[in-house]
């Protein structure tokens, strides 16, 4: 009989959901949140009204598109964090419903793990094998994280301060892009060129900082824009390439470090900021055989949330009804 996984996926401002079957994918629904471009940033109150209002018909697209009934699941795999808490109570109330309703498993899925496990999806891509080192880059988490199966995760490194989304889209706001700045960056750097040096912060070990270029670029672009105001609108092609080269070789770095520390031979890319042209392509240079995520398992998604669901349910790994969503949790 066959393993039919229903993900669902409401950690910030996507609602989405996705049918695996047997590890291959059979839909993959998200309805995007626009509205909060309007504000320069995700408000929470907003995206959690907004999930649910959305979450039953997109979960209702899905299995039309998949043509599965939802009597024929077999789980449901949900994004139990890290996340916004109001988002993250609305996908772990559905899920959990669901499940009592049709007295099937419930799977509860760490975000970021499944932004790695993604990979496993059976859908002709090249998949890596346990164990490696997995990079997660997202708007909220910059991780380095070795990854010994499935189920066990070990962070090696991490941020002190900003993540590299973070980093893009806040600098990225100082150039005057609108939110989120960080795809308008790669492709406005891909017409630039990386002329410009910003210092940055140098933290000890495997782990990341990016409030010091960050503070270089604000103090850059204030000194400059004395001498010339348009300094900006003139050479922001040159700008967007210089801050996406400065963050790429923060990150280039202690990557080209934990496969060194380690000795692991594989790299496994995650998060929104691995649709980064320039990291995809500076990554592809390291010492290891590289595994870049497709660009539309990038973002948000929940056949990510599907697959690590379906790995969790293939070694048994359930969960009770009174699990709770949590805004923080580790890896």
């Amino acid at each position: 009989m066959a393993t039919i996984i229903l993900g669902i996926e409401t950690s910030c401002d996507d609602t989405a959901a996705a049918v695996l079957v047997d590890g291959k994918l059979r839909a993959n629904v998200v309805s995007q949140q626009l509205e909060h471009q309007t504000h320069g940033g995700v408000i929470p109150e907003l995206a959690s009204r907004a999930h649910v209002q959305r979450i039953v018909p997109v979960v209702e697209a899905a299995l039309s598109k998949a043509n599965i009934d939802k009597k024929d699941l077999t789980a449901i795999a949900y994004t139990q964090g890290p996340g916004l808490l109001g988002s993250l109570l609305v996908g772990n109330a559905f899920a959990k419903s669901l499940s009592l309703a049709l007295d099937i498993p419930l799977l509860a899925v760490h975000h970021m793990q499944a932004h790695l496990l993604v990979h496993f999806i059976d859908d002709d891509f090249p998949t890596p094998t346990f164990p490696f080192l997995g990079l997660t880059v997202s708007g909220g988490h910059t991780q380095l994280v070795q990854v010994d199966s499935a189920t066990s995760f070990t962070v090696l490194g991490e941020t002190k301060d900003d993540a590299a989304g973070e980093a893009f889209d806040k600098t990225g706001k100082m150039l005057g892009l609108p939110y989120p700045a960080g795809p308008i960056m790669d492709k406005y750097a891909q017409k630039g060129t990386a002329r410009f040096s910003f210092g940055k912060l140098s933290v000890e070990g495997l782990h990341f900082s990016f409030s010091g270029l960050k503070t270089s670029v604000l103090y850059f672009l204030r000194e400059q824009q004395d001498n010339d105001p348009k300094f900006i609108e003139n050479n922001l092609f040159d700008l967007c390439a210089s801050i996406q080269k400065s963050i790429v070789d923060i990150l280039v770095k202690k990557v080209a470090k934990a496969l060194t520390e380690t000795g692991l031979k594989q790299l496994v890319l995650g998060g929104g900021v691995s649709a980064n042209s320039g990291l995809r392509k500076a990554l592809e240079n390291t010492n290891s055989k590289v595994f870049l995520p497709p660009l539309p398992y990038t973002t948000d998604n929940a056949a990510m949330i599907a697959m690590a669901g379906f790995l969790k349910f293939k070694e048994n790994d359930t969960d009770v009804l009174n699990s709770e969503p949590k805004a923080r949790m580790s890896i």
